[in-house]
């Protein structure tokens, strides 16, 4: 739980600890569309900060075209009012634990600030989501012609291919200004799934030949995380409902691999995660 992780070890309170990110891969299945969207929007703005920090052209290419994945990822009517109820939910059970002598209360504090400063944000963002966007008639044409394949070419959009030729620190100064309004749903989304993430215990499992099953018994989860050796050579193909988990491992050892199930035993690590 996220209050253990407070009280047991303030640093480990996140996704991934550096030495095991290199040991091994994480995979994470969510099972409800709520954190398939969270973690949809996690790694569209971390693909935005990447591209945006470059200075080619094409970077920043793609910079664009992944502002314009974000635009429609996050124009789900609810998802505001989700996240800041969410948000304000986990504050009220943080609040819960003050003053309980076995909480780092230090931690907590800060933990509750970043929430608190979270929903501030996003209380802040009026009128629809990307609405700023949508009025751009520029950026529209854009959207609209890289939704063709190769329709961004420069005699498709001359300006856009002006653009592009433009200084560095110029684009980069405007795809910084058109994504950062939407900033306030990358933090929120963050604070959620960081928590979530911290909320199950992992547990060492085994699939006999590739094939693992495990019955829930009214057990509730929103993700799970399965944590592999790289040099297995294989990867988890999951199915879940709330009687039953099936997870089946794929080869990849040859060009069959999509197909051909694991002939061997899988060890693998297992964390159901709940918020």
């Amino acid at each position: 739980m996220l209050t253990t992780q407070i009280a047991q070890n303030p640093a480990s309170f996140s996704a991934e600890s550096v030495g095991n990110a290199r040991r091994v891969i994480t995979y994470e299945y969510p099972l409800n569309e709520r954190i398939r969207t969270l973690l949809r929007l996690e790694d569209l703005f971390e693909r935005s900060r990447h591209f945006i920090a470059r200075t080619d052209p094409h970077d920043h290419h793609m910079a664009l075209l992944t502002l314009f994945e974000i635009l429609e990822v996050s124009s789900r009517a609810d998802l505001k009012s989700d996240l800041l109820q969410e948000l304000e939910r986990q504050k009220q059970v943080l609040l819960s634990f003050r003053n309980n002598p076995e909480i780092a209360e230090e931690r907590l504090s800060g933990v509750l600030k970043d929430i608190e400063q979270a929903a501030a944000s996003l209380f802040s963002m009026t009128g629809k989501i990307g609405q700023y966007l949508r009025e751009n008639d520029w950026l529209m044409s854009i959207k609209q012609r890289t939704g063709i394949p190769g329709g961004a070419c420069e005699f498709d959009l001359p300006s856009y291919h002006y653009w592009l030729h433009r200084p560095a620190e110029e684009r980069t100064g405007q795809l910084a200004a058109w994504t950062g309004p939407l900033y306030p749903l990358r933090d929120g989304s963050a604070i959620i799934l960081r928590i979530l993430r911290e909320s199950g215990r992992p547990q060492a499992v085994n699939a006999p030949q590739g094939m693992f099953q495990q019955m829930l018994g009214g057990k509730t989860a929103q993700m799970l995380r399965l944590r592999l050796d790289p040099t297995a050579a294989c990867v988890p193909e999951i199915s879940a409902n709330k009687y039953v988990l099936n997870i089946r491992f794929l080869s990849q050892n040859g060009e069959d691999a999509r197909t051909r199930t694991a002939d061997w035993d899988v060890p693998f690590e297992l964390t159901f995660c709940n918020l």
